[in-house]
């Protein structure tokens, strides 16, 4: 006969107990109960609040308690350009279906339309987010999951502006399929580990449209960053994973599609770097492996500097930039095998889809470019050109290891995605 343990019904009485105590509390600009706050101030752990069609200027909502809330038809949470909209300082809180306006602004202190301060399993979705100085901000957070916001802004200046999605100390994160726009970061990662950012748009920032610092072991992939100061900036981390994003039309004399300052054991695979001043920079980085890459008329496809080391980059296709490989020193300490470049003049006389002969990427004109800019003003000149060729063919002063032994002589098909409008 089978023995069950004495504590069993209890534990089977206390769970029956809670869903039977969970309820929902409807809140609605005509019906009897109009106050948010009240609201939550009623409620008991585990309860839904309804919220109603209509605008509610209720201050600051400080949600202590794990509880739902759910706006029907895009309640409007109004700030009236001083509040902190909603503080959420509990555990097991989800936030859906609102429209933030005009949250408060301090050049002194980091306000939010919506914070999460300590506190774990927090849901963000479906809510949209307009003229925020931060949007959402996270602090000593984990397992929070952001998703399918709206978040736009009318930034002006990094100094005036703020961020869309700011994460601090924070662990455990998915942040995806979010549209973000007009910040000063869109996203910004600082002391954030085991995070995946994915699916997001993040167009139109004033400084990054992602920006990493001392965060590790993270990953992002099929986002857009398009259009911002910069794309993206990882700076100080390591063991991070950037797959499947779209780096297109970052212009500016400081603009790239990633920058990659100090960081270490990472993997750069399967994006597309079109329209950008420099799709890639690196700088004091080791252990990057870059393959799968599709760089697509940049002005600069990679600039890396003397400081790297052991980066490998393999397998890409470079084509129509106007300078594939940019250095600033001689000793190179790094792999390239088995890229296409639209540039090589080589042959293959074994037909083997290999060139015959390397290729060097590095042109002599581009040395002379990282170490005085001014002379890009004679690009396209008959000067150059002649310059360039005679360095190919009695190389001198270009690096003697930078080159491909193995340049593919046809593009290679890779799995980056296709420009999205």
């Amino acid at each position: 006969m089978m023995r069950f343990p004495k504590h069993l019904p209890i534990l089977i009485f206390t769970m029956l107990s809670c869903l039977v105590e969970a309820r929902s509390i409807r809140v609605s600009t005509t019906g009897p109960l109009r106050n948010i706050r009240t609201a939550i101030r009623m409620a008991t752990a585990g309860d839904t609040i309804f919220v109603g069609r209509g605008t509610y200027r209720s201050g600051n909502l400080v949600i202590d308690k794990p509880l739902t809330l759910i706006g029907e038809g895009k309640p409007v949470l109004d700030g009236e350009n001083v509040n902190e909209i909603i503080s959420i300082r509990s555990n097991k809180v989800t936030v859906r279906g609102f429209t933030f306006i005009r949250a408060g602004k301090s050049s002194y202190n980091d306000i939010a339309a919506l914070r999460i301060i300590e506190a774990s399993d927090i849901t963000v979705t479906h809510n949209r987010f307009i003229n925020s100085f931060f949007g959402i901000y996270l602090q000593h957070a984990s397992r929070v999951k952001i998703s399918e916001n709206i978040l736009t802004s009318n930034a002006k200046d990094e100094i005036s502006s703020a961020n869309g999605i700011h994460c601090w100390q924070a662990d455990q994160l998915d942040i995806h399929s979010n549209t973000i726009s007009g910040h000063r970061d869109g996203i910004y990662f600082e002391f954030v580990t085991n995070s995946n950012i994915r699916n997001n748009r993040s167009t139109g920032n004033v400084r990054y449209g992602l920006h990493f610092m001392f965060s590790s072991n993270d990953s992002y992939s099929d986002n857009l960053f398009r259009d911002n100061g910069a794309g993206v900036s990882v700076m100080y981390s390591h063991h991070v994973t950037m797959t499947r994003n779209i780096f297109a039309d970052n212009w500016g004399n400081a603009a790239y599609g990633i920058l990659m300052k100090e960081i270490t054991d990472s993997e750069v695979k399967d994006n597309l770097m079109q329209h950008n001043t420099v799709a890639v920079l690196l700088e004091g980085s080791n252990r990057i492996h870059m393959e799968g890459n599709s760089f697509y008329d940049n002005g600069w496809a990679i600039r890396m500097q003397a400081s790297c080391a052991d980066n490998n980059v393999k397998a890409n296709n470079f084509t129509a930039n106007t300078f594939d490989i940019a250095t600033n020193g001689s000793l190179v300490l790094n792999r390239f095998e088995g890229n296409y470049w639209s540039k090589y003049e080589g042959y293959d006389l074994n037909r083997d889809g290999i060139g015959d002969v390397p290729h060097r990427p590095v042109s002599l004109y581009s040395m002379i470019v990282e170490r005085n800019p001014a002379t890009l003003m004679l690009f396209r000149g008959f000067m150059v050109d002649l310059i360039d060729r005679a360095e190919r063919l009695l190389p001198g002063m270009t690096p003697e290891d930078l080159k491909d032994e193995k340049p593919s002589m046809r593009k290679l098909l890779l799995h980056t995605p296709t420009t999205k409008s």
